[in-house]
């Protein structure tokens, strides 16, 4: 870790636990800042805030008084989840107070050198792909960020040998002034969390701040399918690494069936351990990054041909009397069900879809979901995607909840047939987060097998 001098007797706010909560404030106390953590749980009921005042940190927990901004606080360090629009950020702001998230800590702190992964779809795949490559070529790769490990926390023990391969949200990328990945990986653009920035223009714009302090030495590596991410080529600073499903490029790119990177033939397409042509991308991307890196050929392949994908990202949950079983529950948004399907015989798929009603449409999805052997729906928006699947003349199915609509497409189908959980919604009308959401479809599959249907 880099000795930094800046936070010594400072007064800092860590406003909201979790885990990057208790990394940012145990970080702070180790460069000697003087630390207050803010949490709404009650501290009878807040095993974290215990943990952190019998450290010596002071805690303040229940509720968010504004009057604890009165303390001249040098720095606020916000859980990546609050909005910009709690009345704590608001008053902090109104105070002139900087307002970071732990990701900017760890890019102060880190001796190891920085990989960033961002994007709408694909960043848990790609950042997974990209770090199993590394360790499996003999380089050591920490995972950290928004895949569960915090960035400060893997910060603290990394060593110049080591390589920080970091998935970084939008959340997260609001709250950097500094910090700066040698390479940073873009995997592409689609419309999310627009309750949260407010406007599409905004989503972009955080996203885009991964490459704000990179220089013509360090690396971008982007999804040029994109109209959007070529517009935005041409702002950045960083040394232009463009990777293609579609055409021929400088970088990483499908040809006839096999992935290149520059002329260099890698591996076929068919080898990839993880169907769909959305981890076609994440191949690519991450083979960019691999070749950057100096990780041979064999490395590669060999890796991403073992790729099982990670858990709730097209997962395989098994198979009952010949019918696979699929727990895409991350897939939050059009883009990242339609990339699912992709990877399927469509006529052989019964799609589990529906969740929080954001306020779109779902017509985009016709071209994909035509053929489908039926679609079952639940939640707030099953009777919008009800009514797209019956426009494209696929068989519906109202469902309770995913444990419902598993079994449902389970009597329904038949040897050969996938039963495919992707939402293409997120999940807070029904469940506490996307993998709840994953882990009542993969609890269902378990339980049928057990019921004597394997």
């Amino acid at each position: 870790m880099k000795s930094v001098s800046l936070f010594e007797n400072q007064k800092v706010l860590v406003l909201g636990l979790a885990r990057s909560g208790q990394a940012a404030a145990r970080l702070l106390a180790k460069l000697g800042a003087i630390v207050t953590v803010n949490d709404g749980k009650p501290f009878a009921e807040n095993p974290s805030a215990q943990a952190l005042l019998e450290e010596g940190i002071k805690v303040v927990c229940g509720s968010h008084p504004l009057e604890l901004l009165e303390e001249d606080f040098a720095l606020m360090v916000k859980n990546p989840g609050i909005p910009y629009s709690n009345p704590m950020v608001e008053k902090a702001r109104e105070y002139g107070i900087p307002i970071w998230t732990e990701v900017e800590l760890a890019g102060l702190v880190s001796e190891a050198p920085i990989i960033g992964i961002t994007g709408s779809n694909g960043k848990t795949t790609t950042t997974t792909m990209i770090a199993n490559v590394f360790n499996h070529s003999g380089k050591s790769a920490l995972l950290a960020g928004n895949i569960g490990f915090p960035a400060s926390e893997m910060a603290m023990t990394a060593s110049v040998k080591d390589t920080l391969v970091m998935e970084l949200s939008s959340f997260q990328l609001m709250g950097v002034e500094t910090f700066r990945p040698h390479i940073a990986v873009i995997t592409n653009f689609e419309a999310s969390h627009l309750d949260y920035h407010g406007t599409f223009e905004h989503y972009v714009a955080a996203k885009w701040a991964i490459q704000n302090q990179m220089t013509e030495t360090d690396f971008l590596v982007l999804n040029v399918d994109q109209d959007l991410a070529q517009e935005l080529a041409s702002q950045t600073q960083a040394s232009l690494i463009p990777f293609s499903r579609l055409s021929k490029v400088d970088g990483a790119y499908l040809k006839e069936g096999y992935l290149y990177f520059k002329e260099e033939r890698i591996m076929a397409s068919e080898d990839l351990g993880v169907p769909g042509s959305h981890n076609i991308e994440n191949a690519l991307a991450t083979i960019a990054v691999a070749k950057l890196s100096g990780i041979a050929n064999q490395a590669i392949k060999e890796t991403l041909s073992a790729f099982g994908g990670v858990k709730h990202r097209l997962q395989h949950a098994g198979s009952i009397k010949g019918i696979s079983f699929f727990n895409d529950s991350k897939s939050t948004n059009c883009l990242a069900t339609q990339k699912a399907l992709s990877g399927f015989d469509k006529e052989r798929v019964l799609l589990i879809a529906g969740g929080l009603d954001r306020g779109n449409g779902f017509e985009v999805l016709l071209p994909d979901i035509k053929g489908l052997k039926a679609m079952l729906v639940l939640g707030e928006t099953a009777p919008k995607l009800a009514a797209v699947a019956k426009s494209a003349g696929i068989p519906v199915v109202f469902a309770k909840d995913v444990a419902d609509a598993t079994r449902k497409a389970f009597a329904l189908a038949e040897s050969g047939d996938t039963v495919l959980l992707s939402p293409a919604n997120a999940s807070w009308d029904m469940y506490r987060d996307f993998e709840s959401r994953g882990d009542e479809f993969l609890a269902t599959v378990a339980a049928l097998k057990g019921e004597g249907d394997a």
